[in-house]
């Protein structure tokens, strides 16, 4: 097999993340796979070691090893091809379409999917996306993210320019999104801003998890508002954060002593839903989002809550078909 390639960073990719670069490059390459090779420095920018994180700008060089490609008869290098997604599959992710235009699709997330693969992850949306490709040569791209458990409202960017455009919104903060949870207990405050700051740290079990941490964590603010409540048992909250930390919502509501229903990982053994039938199951879901698009348009959209999050707001009596618009009910921002 022949040496290493040199690929050179293009304008499209400007102040574009090297892992997402990777994602719109070479789609194949796992997560996973991309850790090692930069671990084991066999991926470099401009000869230096790399990291995931790190922004490239135009006219930087990253070195892509040889096991990235596959060697064909001729004895030149092709891309690995990506895995070809099934009928079933491609069916499924194109039923979770909620808007679509030139620069845009808009997906209702279910609640099990992770966004991208990982250890013991096997399926996942990342692995789907050349079934949306539609008219485009190239996967759409993700901008941002949402945890496994969590559902609703999730962005990709159909273009390279779309997905430049996109990311710097959400960085940015210029794109507003509410998410809906049903939490144990009523906050006595019905409606505030909470203020705590957080540091990701090791789980007990293995994995990510995140704690309040006033010395050493980062800025971390989200308004929230109890839309309904039943007795002191359970509330309905609407949240907006207005930053953009790892589990964020999860460990504001747990600060402020009312944890998310079906959060495993952030509420205790104390806090039990047993008279939800689906009580094991997190009730967190991206209601909204409103956000300028690459053409100038805004746009504002909703998700419909999941089947199992949907049966819990019926059994306690939550009229949420039709609900006010959430977004002026934060007019703070």
């Amino acid at each position: 097999m022949t040496g290493v390639h040199l690929a050179t960073v293009e304008k499209d990719d400007e102040d574009v993340r090297l892992d997402r670069w990777f994602k719109r490059h070479y789609p194949q390459l796992t997560q996973g796979r991309l850790q090692k090779l930069l671990r084991s420095k066999q991926i470099k920018v401009d000869g230096k070691k790399a990291q995931a994180s790190q922004h490239l700008f135009a006219g930087q060089v990253v070195r892509i090893p040889p096991s990235v490609f596959l060697e064909n008869t001729d004895g030149a290098l092709e891309k690995r091809k990506e895995p070809e997604v099934s009928a079933k599959d491609a069916e499924f992710i194109k039923s979770l379409i909620l808007y679509k235009d030139d620069n845009v699709l808009v997906l209702n997330k279910p609640s099990g999917l992770s966004v991208q693969g990982g250890t013991g992850i096997t399926r996942h949306l990342d692995g789907l996306l050349s079934a949306l490709r539609f008219e485009k040569k190239e996967n759409p791209r993700l901008v941002h993210r949402l945890d496994k458990d969590t559902s609703g409202v999730l962005v990709l960017a159909r273009t390279a320019t779309a997905a430049a455009k996109l990311s710097a919104a959400f960085r940015n903060r210029q794109a507003k999104k509410i998410y809906w949870a049903l939490v144990f207990g009523v906050p006595e405050i019905k409606e505030g801003k909470i203020c705590a700051k957080l540091l990701k740290c090791s789980a007990e079990h293995g994995g990510e998890s995140v704690r309040v941490d006033e010395k050493n964590g980062r800025n971390a603010v989200t308004l929230y508002r109890v839309v309904d409540q039943v007795y002191e048992k359970a509330a309905w909250l609407e949240l907006m954060p207005l930053t953009g930390r790892t589990h964020q919502l999860r460990v504001h509501c747990a600060f402020m002593g009312h944890p998310i229903i079906g959060d495993s990982k952030y509420a205790g053994a104390e806090y039990q839903a047993g008279y939800l039938k689906h009580s094991q199951s997190l009730h967190l879901h991206a209601r909204g989002l409103c956000m300028e698009l690459p053409d100038g348009k805004i746009l504002q959209i909703y998700a419909p809550l999941p089947e199992k999050m949907a049966e819990s707001f019926d059994f306690l009596g939550f009229s949420y078909k039709k609900t006010e618009n959430p977004f002026q009910k934060f007019p703070s921002i």
